[in-house]
């Protein structure tokens, strides 16, 4: 079963193609990473997939009514901005609104997945703290916490590990790769791409303003296409805990 389902999807901004063409499945149990540098449309993709941008062709998902949607997908963005002094608990708890009625008080069974979230990335005993007083990394981390309760099939990230230390990058990656199991799945934006071989089920490449590959990670971080797309040369093999992957060099013109 898909749970997200992209077909001929173009999209256009500022009268200038992006995205041409793409097609793209999501399936149950999947990390799958979207690649490709700066610019390439990783994050136009991602929003127009959701609806929230114009754009030609078929989604499954922005064919949905917000409520489905919000029970289908949970979406993270890249804006981590918080306006107002809400404490952790009520930041992450905005997760649980798709599954209760309007201005109903969190059950028992809510505030158990609330405190699930917050212990999958490291913020137990944070509940009290007012998520304005967080450091940016903490910040990022309640967020995907927020996502983590919305207890989606699909959860949707654009650079969730970014600005995260190294210990936490890890284990955020681990922690969407345990939802596997539970044969939920996340589709996430990500430029480490040491991190996307180790990871990720499957990795999406973007560049040349549609998708250029689309596989196992040691089908897409070819020679060719990190010469083509990044223009950079890379070494890619397979260790003991998985796929290792190194930066060379930048290639010349």
């Amino acid at each position: 079963m898909s749970l997200l389902e992209v077909r001929d999807l173009s999209v256009s901004l500022g009268g200038r193609p992006v995205i041409r063409h793409a097609d793209l499945a999501i399936g149950a149990g999947e990390v799958v990473g979207l690649i490709g540098p700066n610019g390439a449309g990783k994050t136009t993709l991602m929003r127009a997939a959701l609806g929230l941008i114009p754009a030609s062709g078929e989604s499954t998902l922005a064919a949905m009514d917000e409520t489905a949607r919000a029970r289908a997908v949970a979406w993270m963005p890249q804006d981590r901005h918080i306006a107002w002094p809400v404490a952790v608990e009520a930041l992450v708890a905005l997760g649980r609104l798709p599954h209760r009625p309007w201005r109903a008080s969190l059950t028992t069974e809510d505030r158990r997945i609330v405190a699930d979230a917050l212990r999958q990335v490291g913020l137990a005993g944070f509940e009290a703290r007012a998520a304005t007083e967080l450091s940016a990394g903490e910040r990022t981390r309640a967020l995907i916490a927020r996502a983590l309760a919305q207890q989606t099939p699909l959860v949707m990230a654009d650079e969730p590990i970014a600005g995260l230390d190294p210990a936490h990058q890890m284990s955020t990656m681990q922690t969407f790769c345990d939802l596997t199991a539970q044969g939920r799945s996340v589709f996430l934006s990500i430029h480490d791409l040491g991190l996307a071989a180790r990871y990720c089920t499957r990795l999406v490449l973007v560049g040349e303003q549609g998708i250029a590959a689309d596989g196992p990670p040691g089908q897409v971080l070819t020679p060719e296409h990190l010469a083509r797309i990044f223009g950079i040369e890379a070494h890619l093999s397979n260790g003991k805990e998985g796929p290792v992957f190194q930066p060379l060099r930048v290639l010349g013109p």
